[in-house]
């Protein structure tokens, strides 16, 4: 199998950002990595699935609940390489990184409604954060993929006044 990055295809996939009423966002602490590194919700999509289903189940699979709607899509999928050093590692050697599909959605649960104690769990702790500190939390290799959401998001980092 071939290690050359540049002849290997992107992953496709969605990601998630969750906004609380207050306007802030869902991160978690991925279970897997040294570094101490804080990402959104996200993952592939699978055979056959659209974006939109996909993004519902990740949320699910991820942090235990769905309770959430969306709010707004990305206007194109955005991508990200891996480091050399893990592509030919990770998703078995398949993929150069991922092309994503990012969803803004609105929590409509309590924090309760949180578990990360899933079926195959990924994270070890989660927190609401302010989404221009997004960028400043994840693994380097994905910082500018996390800026260009910060940026397309932005606009519904704001409270939601009570109904």
């Amino acid at each position: 199998m071939t290690t050359n990055a540049s002849e290997l295809p992107y992953r496709p996939c969605v990601g998630i950002v969750l906004f609380n009423r207050a306007g802030l966002v869902f991160v978690a602490r991925r279970i897997d990595t040294k570094e101490e590194a804080w990402q959104m919700p996200q993952g592939g999509i699978d055979e056959g699935e659209t974006p939109i289903t996909a993004a519902a189940r990740e949320l699910e699979e991820e942090i235990g609940t769905n309770k959430a709607e969306i709010i707004a899509e990305s206007q194109g999928w955005l991508q990200y390489d891996l480091p050399p050093e893990l592509v030919g590692k990770v998703w078995k050697g398949r993929y150069r990184g991922q092309t994503q599909k990012w969803y803004a959605m609105r929590f409509l649960g309590e924090d309760s409604d949180i578990n990360l104690d899933t079926a195959h769990p990924e994270f070890c702790a989660w927190r609401w954060e302010y989404l221009e500190r997004l960028p400043s939390l994840i693994v380097p290799f994905k910082r500018k993929l996390y800026q260009d959401i910060v940026h397309e998001f932005a606009h519904l980092a704001a409270p939601v006044p009570e109904a």
